[in-house]
């Protein structure tokens, strides 16, 4: 998530807003992005364009399918230019130091599975052990980043929580805390964290014929360049976005361990729903809420089915946990992941998570949204879901 997005939108648009021809008059091109960017970064070119595919593709979904409202241009526009600086950064970088490009980034862990399964809970508890680490937001946004950086994204999130303030209880955000991968993989316009933020089909299908091999290999790119100024440390990193781009995910990292937890999915796609309409609603001029419950539905019946398929190929390698195992149990699932990566749980790591279960710092009040105000039915989302729910012989939650 970009926390530099920020307003408020109905589900009408109100009189001031105007019309669908002027807005269109302001959609955004990509040559001239590119353009842009190179300008501000003193730079002839980009030294690889294998990301414009994508860029096109996304801006087209936008222009044609999002009803972006004046706001989502503006915020889009700032989005991509950031992005594209960022990866002019990196070529400048890497023509004067291409040391960075051989630096290993070894066994990383990749924690994923069903969303609103306690992977951002996992995540972070791992975290507390020193010799580990992952990309904090500001870091995603600049990887190079300095003071200002972090002054600067902290204040975007204060107003990013006064114009949507129903987004901290579904999904906090810090500037130093530790977030998703789809930041990074969204740098090059291969990523759905866009979904999220916009209604994009169009683009959605393209990701799902194009796959995600270049925007891995970025991904690792990426962790390079912050491994250089953060060297010494196992990365751990968390989203569940990674079901959707397992074999991708392993041709960039063979030594990878995966992480999966599970959950009955009829119990959090209500919660995923409400997260993505909150997300969309500052940056378009039409919600559909039925048409988000069954986006949502139909994409992690999707991932449901990839998890069910590694684990009948006989190349499932995973440590598959469960929901209720992590909340109950967050000692025992953090000794199952540390025996199944071959990490070392020291007596300090294992103090600084302990001293975290008993903080504050990981209390969240559950919250209950309503499956009907998306346009789903409980008892056609068990039928669908079944076979993921008897293949890892997931706990049945009421709803």
């Amino acid at each position: 998530m970009h926390p530099g997005k920020a307003g408020v939108a109905t589900d009408r648009a109100p009189a001031t807003v105007p019309t669908r021809s002027r807005i269109k008059a302001r959609r955004l091109c990509a040559a001239e992005l590119l353009e842009t960017a190179l300008r501000r970064a003193r730079r002839h070119d980009f030294a690889d364009r294998s990301f414009a595919p994508g860029l096109e593709h996304l801006l087209a979904a936008c222009d044609h399918e999002a009803h972006l409202s004046l706001l989502g241009l503006h915020a889009l526009r700032v989005d991509v230019l950031r992005s594209l600086r960022n990866v002019l950064q990196f070529d400048a970088i890497e023509a004067t130091t291409p040391a960075v490009l051989s630096r290993p980034i070894q066994a990383p862990v990749f924690i994923t599975g069903m969303p609103r399964s306690g992977t951002t809970f996992l995540h972070r508890l791992i975290l507390q052990d020193p010799g580990t680490i992952a990309p904090r937001l500001f870091q995603l946004l600049y990887p190079y980043a300095s003071r200002r950086h972090k002054r600067w994204v902290a204040l975007q999130l204060a107003g990013l929580r006064m114009i949507a303030p129903r987004l901290n209880a579904l999904h906090a955000l810090a500037a130093n805390a530790p977030e998703e991968c789809t930041d990074i993989t969204a740098q090059v316009f291969e990523s759905l964290r866009f979904d999220g933020l916009y209604r994009v089909p169009s683009y959605v299908s393209w990701l799902e014929r194009h796959g995600y091999l270049a925007a891995y290999r970025f991904h690792r790119r990426f962790l390079q360049h912050l491994d250089c100024q953060f060297p010494g440390r196992r990365w751990i990193l968390k989203a569940p976005d990674h079901v959707f781009a397992l074999d991708d995910l392993r041709t960039v990292y063979p030594d990878a361990h995966l992480v999966f937890i599970h959950r009955d999915p009829v119990r959090v796609l209500a919660s995923v729903a409400r997260l993505t309409e909150v997300l969309r609603r500052p940056f378009t001029r039409r919600i559909d809420r039925a048409a988000i419950g069954h986006d949502v539905s139909a994409s992690w019946l999707n991932g449901a089915q990839r998890m069910m398929r590694l684990s009948s190929s006989g190349r499932d390698t995973a440590l598959h946990l469960f929901y209720r195992q992590v909340l109950s149990s967050p000692m025992d699932a953090v000794r199952a992941v540390y025996r199944h990566c071959g990490l070392e749980l020291t007596a300090q790591a294992e103090r600084r998570m302990q001293a975290w279960l008993r903080s504050s710092a990981n209390v969240r009040a559950p919250r209950h949204y309503e499956l009907a105000d998306f346009g789903l039915d409980a008892h056609q989302l068990r039928e669908r879901f079944a076979s993921y729910t008897n293949t890892f012989d997931l706990e049945i939650e009421p709803v």
